[in-house]
Order: structure tokens, then sequence, then C-alpha cells
């Protein structure tokens, strides 16, 4: 007779089986009673609603959203397909912002279907789907399907965005906008409805971006129809707009477009930089006495248990892998170690900064060294596959707990050299250091330590002007966590930049 183990290693292989091409999400009916109940008891298996099951991780803890929110978008595809086929779409504003790059888990999505009942479907974790009722389908050219998510075309979404959009959501609008190259099928659009006060809105919005050939053809072709029509810009009058490129990749647009409009919100916020020289061997030795603190600390964020103790032996060199199986087999010390590697190879670049290396390049040269010191212990104490040094991820990650989607792995190839630039490109540090943390956070290019190596990069940059290093401490880890939130859900910059310099500003935790 098979034992418990051995009955649970077959419902796991079946559901390995299942799970090929990172599927993770499953009708309740595609399980057999057994393999089911044996999957959701062991914590493999969650329930979504009632009939749909998600992917989980026996580790997980009761109220931790993680599980949906990472299965929220596969969900949804296949949900709304059970249900209506492929008579369903999302609404223009969310398929705007999917287009642009924003995969932010919604409080509420909104469905287009001709076999809709106006009813909202509660998700977990306050969300929802909305079948809104549409009497007939879009046109086939006025649709596109991206990983199974069927949306409005760009160009079709366009024509059907309320003015309240490019107010509520200025930075997606832009990169709409920018991106589209040609009006005609625009204008198929606004023609055949008669959409004059939308045409005038868009005609506005695209000579704010610079595109004043496309506002022209817009104008010229609604008038040409005799329709009256009404160039209005639609965008907030105060805010910060420019044209992109078409050709640079989405991920990239959407990082040149966040830096440049929330700069300004940085510089309004965090205090000038220090006046008087730097004095290169007195920084150093702060940075010093203060890594006991940063260790600590950084380390505790991260929800690694980490001693004063411990931190001393690791620096001391008690620390012995080799000969004393406790620090072989204890995850923390491991982590300290790396820490202590890590921040030895940061410092010598802090040294440069502070010499007048340009931080951006040094941080380009120098971050994958970084990474490849903080977990170069694990990997020695066989803990982490030696693969884990090559450098970025190749698989998708999600936030614990955060709406929050990081790009999709083959995007971080793309994203991780433009944040490079866009750094070599900033003369002002504290932009740098906060715009710099927050996106290598967004990016989340590791599979583990991006919020470590974010730190790191923070610092460096601080040091580049001479503001001292500085730390965030464990008890201020919720306002953090929600600050950075609130800049990646939100595009609100403000609370992480005021958050940074209230840390810098503070004295130096203590570790009595």
């Amino acid at each position: 007779m098979a034992k418990p183990h051995e009955k649970l290693a077959e419902s796991l292989e079946f559901l390995r089986k299942m799970q090929s091409g990172e599927r993770r999400v499953f009708q309740s009916s595609e399980f057999g009673r057994v393999d089911r109940e044996r999957l959701l008891r062991n914590g493999f298996l969650q329930p979504a609603i009632k009939g749909w099951l998600v992917s989980s991780s026996p580790g997980t803890r009761d109220g931790d959203s993680t599980p949906w929110f990472s299965s929220f978008w596969e969900f949804c595809s296949r949900y709304c397909t059970e249900r209506f086929g492929a008579d369903w779409h999302l609404a223009p504003e969310q398929s705007i912002l999917l287009h642009a790059g924003n995969s932010v888990i919604p409080k509420q999505l909104v469905i287009h279907t001709p076999k809709g009942a106006n009813n909202p479907v509660q998700l977990p974790f306050n969300t929802s789907i909305f079948d809104l009722n549409q009497k007939e389908m879009q046109p086939r050219d006025d649709l596109a399907v991206i990983d199974g998510l069927r949306l409005y075309a760009p160009h079709a979404a366009l024509a059907r965005l309320p003015e309240s959009f490019y107010r509520h959501f200025p930075i997606e609008a832009q990169l709409a906008l920018s991106r589209t190259q040609v009006a005609s099928d625009l204008l198929r659009v606004l023609l055949a409805a008669g959409k004059s006060v939308v045409a005038g809105r868009l005609a506005g919005a695209f000579r704010r971006v610079g595109k004043g050939d496309i506002a022209n053809e817009i104008v010229s072709a609604m008038k040409a129809a005799n329709y009256s029509i009404r160039e209005r810009d639609p965008f907030e009058a105060d805010r910060q707009l420019a044209s992109i490129a078409p050709e640079i990749p989405p991920v990239v647009a959407r990082m040149h477009v966040f830096w440049q409009s929330l700069r300004p919100v940085v510089l309004e916020v965090f205090p000038t930089p220090p006046q008087a020289p730097i004095d290169r061997e007195r920084y150093l030795k702060a940075v010093d006495d203060i890594y006991r603190n940063d260790a600590y600390h950084s380390l505790s964020i991260e929800g690694y248990r980490v001693t004063p103790e411990l931190l001393d032996r690791v620096r001391s060199g008690a620390w012995n892998p080799q000969n004393r199986e406790t620090d072989r087999q204890h995850r923390d010390a491991l982590a300290a170690r790396g820490y202590w590697q890590a921040f030895q190879a940061v410092k010598n670049d802090v040294a440069k900064a502070i010499a007048g290396a340009e931080p951006g390049e040094l941080a380009r040269r120098s971050h994958g060294n970084w990474y490849r010191e903080l977990f170069q212990p694990c990997v020695a104490a066989g803990l982490v596959d030696v693969a884990a040094l090559a450098g970025y991820r190749n698989d998708a990650v999600y936030l614990r707990g955060s709406r929050h989607v990081p790009p999709r792995w083959q995007a971080v190839r793309d994203a991780m050299p433009a944040l490079f630039d866009l750094l070599a490109s900033e003369p002002q540090a504290s932009v740098r250091a906060v715009l710099g943390h927050w996106l290598l956070g967004h990016i989340h290019p590791w599979p583990d330590g991006n919020g470590r190596m974010a730190r790191f990069l923070m610092n460096v940059m601080l040091a580049s002007a001479g503001y001292p290093w500085t730390v965030i401490r464990v008890e201020h880890r919720d306002e953090y966590l929600a600050a950075l939130e609130a800049a990646s859900v939100a595009n609100d910059i403000a609370p992480f930049a005021s958050f940074i310099a209230s840390q810098m500003q503070s004295s130096p935790p203590t570790l009595e």
C-alpha cells in the first residue's frame, strides 16, 4: 500500500504536468477528487472562486495575496474565455494600460461582451470582474490578443478614452500617443462614429506630445467630412510631456517617461547636497562604522534573523563554512557573509564615486559583481545553484502582497541597460538615488536580492554628491514598502522620495 508521501508525490506529478508552460490557473474539474483534495490540503493549490483553483506554495501564509495576484491575469483570460468564448475584450482604459506596459492588478477589471449581464464577479483580495453588456463585438481589426487577454487595439482604445484618463494615467496616455505613427486607423474609427469631440481631444493630445503632423491630419480629415471640431489639450497644463520614439521597446519608453515626469518631484522633496568638499577618508571611515547597522537592518527587512553577534563574527572572519557545520547550513549566516562581501565591493565603488568616477557608469560596470558577492556563500555551500551567479532572471517573479507585476524576464534585458543610461545622463544625485532605487525594484531583475541591490545602488548614488550612507531601518519596513507600492501602482514618487530623505536625515540607528 502506498505511503502518504508517495500518494502526495503522485498528485504533485500530475500537477507538474498541468503546469507546463508556466500555467497557474485551473478549473476544479481538471483534477480528480482525490488529487484535488490532496493538493489543496497540502497547500499546492488554493481556491479562487467556485470551480477555479490557482497554484500556491505550502509555505504561503493565510491572507497572503501573492498566489492570487501572480495568477490574476491568467485567471481573467481563462475565466472570460470559458464564459464568453471569443466574444469579450477588456475596456479601452485597461487596454491602453496593458499596451503601455502597466500590468498593475486593478481593483475591478471591466470587460465588454454581448453576453454580459452588467454584474460584478467578486474575486479574492477585493478584486472583481465586471461584465459590461455590449450590443455587438468590435471589428477584428480593432482588437488584439496579448497573453490570452483580448484587448482593444491601441488605435481603437484611443478613440474611446474618456477625458479623465489623461489626468489619472498621463504616463500611459503619453506612451500610447507617442507610439502612434500614422493617423489612418484612428481616423477610420473617429469618422465612422462621428466622434468629433474625441477627435478634438486627440488632436490636442497629439500636439502636446510633439506629434503635430498627426494632430493636423485628424483636424483636416474631420473637417473634410463636415464635422465641427474644436482642438483641446486633455492633459494637465503643468505636466511635462515629450514625444517618445516609437521604435523604443515599451518597457524602455515607460522608464523614460517615468524619469522625465517624476524627477521634478524628487528635486522638490529631497534636500540639496552638502556644499562642503567630500573628505574621502572621513567618508569611508563612516561607511565602515555604519556596516553593522546597515547589514542588520537591510537583512532584517528581507526576513533574515540576524544578530549583532553574527555580524561581528562575520566581520572578524570567525565565520567558517568549511569547518563549521552550523555556518554551512545556517541560511542567515550565509546571507550575512554574502552581505559583508557585497558591502566591501560597494564600498570600493563608493570610493571611486567620491573621487569623481561617473556613478551611473560605475554601477553599470560593477552591479554584477555586487550581486555575485551577495550570493557566492550560498552557492559555495550548495544551497543555491551556481547558475544563480550568471545574472538576470529568466523566469517570472511576483512581489509578496503587491499589486505591481514586474516586467517579463525578456524585458529585463532591455530595461537594465536603459536604467544605467538614465543614471549616467542624470546630473542630480538625489534623482539618481531615489529613482534608481525604485526602478531597480520595479524591474526586479534578479530572482532574489533585489531589495539589497537597490539599497546598495542608492547609496553609491548618494555618495557621489556627499550625501551620507543611508540606512533604511527595519522598524520602518511597512512605510518603506508602502512608499514603493505607491510609486509602482500609482506613479506617485513623492512618498518614497520623502521617506528616503527622512531616513537619510535621521541619526544612524544603534545596535546596543
